[in-house]
């Protein structure tokens, strides 16, 4: 690991400024400390905000959850209004990582984690998303685990977010904080597919500071839950995974938002899947119906062939689950 300036803030302000200066944001650390590690980054400068008031997570007036971006994963997954209202972002963030890394790893962190592809953090090998213009080893390498929805032929890496997931489900906000004031950004544009520019991963600006995620408003009755698919059940990442949030008045579906992880390189929105479902009945065999569009589109590799089937039966398992019939 090389040297680097570390700069302790006790403000948003103070954040800012050094942010304007060319400092990078660190709070946890989980994924920022190990690819400097591994040499994939080298930030000259970082600037420690654990200390900012960015932890609270409550209610606003408009009736949306405001997460701060600086809550651990340990205590929005613990938090009561979080666990009511959104079991699906609870479920979630305790389906990731270990115990430990739950307890320092803080939402915002989460959501601006970088891929875990092994070439990408394989700073020998060819990765347009760490070196843009030097080639993709996925595409003819090992990519069992890779993308087969959003890829384009520069990058097959997923995206290793679960919480990502169920927040792009329920469509959040993310509230960020720069140099040009405040502004806010759909979870569903923050987070950029590849294209033809892997290494652009967010819709973030020069020195903004992301301070919180906000989850509109929805009816209290809202059913949801996260279901996620790996090789063992400790510790690791999604093969596939399924974010449902469903609403239902007597027994019809009124609402349903479905995105799903461990096949995209982004959190996938299947919209039609939701399409599929609204104004039906809640049946099996309505169930199995809109789960059977869950990869369409899909670009299959020798290796994540498998997903596409997986992928299928992941979210028809997930809309029984939570649409009350398994």
């Amino acid at each position: 690991m090389r040297s680097f300036t570390l700069t302790t803030v006790a403000d948003v302000a103070a954040a800012l400024e050094a942010g304007r200066r060319g400092g990078r944001f660190i709070a946890g650390g989980t994924t920022l400390v190990d690819l400097m590690r591994h040499h994939v980054e080298q930030p000259e400068a970082l600037v420690d905000i654990t200390a900012l008031p960015l932890r609270g997570i409550a209610f606003t007036g408009e009736g949306s959850l405001r997460i701060g971006a600086l809550a651990t994963m340990a205590d929005t997954a613990a938090h009561p209004d979080v666990r009511d209202r959104f079991p699906v972002v609870a479920q979630a963030l305790e389906r990731s990582a270990s115990a430990q890394l739950r307890h320092m790893a803080t939402i915002g962190g989460n959501i601006l984690q970088r891929t875990r592809c092994a070439y990408f953090r394989d700073v020998s090998a060819s990765c347009n998303k760490r070196v843009p213009g030097t080639g993709c080893s996925a595409v003819d390498g090992i990519n069992r685990g890779h993308a087969i929805l959003g890829t384009s032929e520069h990058c097959i890496a997923t995206h290793a977010s679960d919480v990502c997931v169920a927040f792009a489900a329920l469509e959040a906000i993310v509230r960020l904080h720069g140099p040009d004031g405040e502004r806010a950004v759909r979870f569903s544009d923050f987070l950029l597919p590849p294209g033809d520019t892997p290494e652009r991963e967010y819709d973030l600006r020069s020195g903004e500071l992301v301070t919180a995620v906000e989850i509109p408003a929805y009816p209290p009755d809202l059913q949801s839950g996260y279901l996620k698919v790996r090789d063992r059940q400790s510790y690791e990442f999604a093969l596939t995974s399924a974010a449902v949030a469903l609403h239902i008045p007597d027994g019809v579906i009124r609402t349903a938002k479905i995105a799903v992880g461990g096949v995209g390189t982004v959190p996938w929105r299947l919209p039609g899947v939701e399409q599929a479902l609204i104004g039906r009945r809640a049946e099996p065999t309505v169930w199995a119906d809109a789960a059977s569009r869950a990869a369409d589109g899909a670009q299959l590799l020798p290796q994540n062939g498998f997903k596409a089937d997986l992928l299928v039966r992941t979210v028809e398992r997930q809309l029984r689950i939570v649409g009350g019939g398994l």
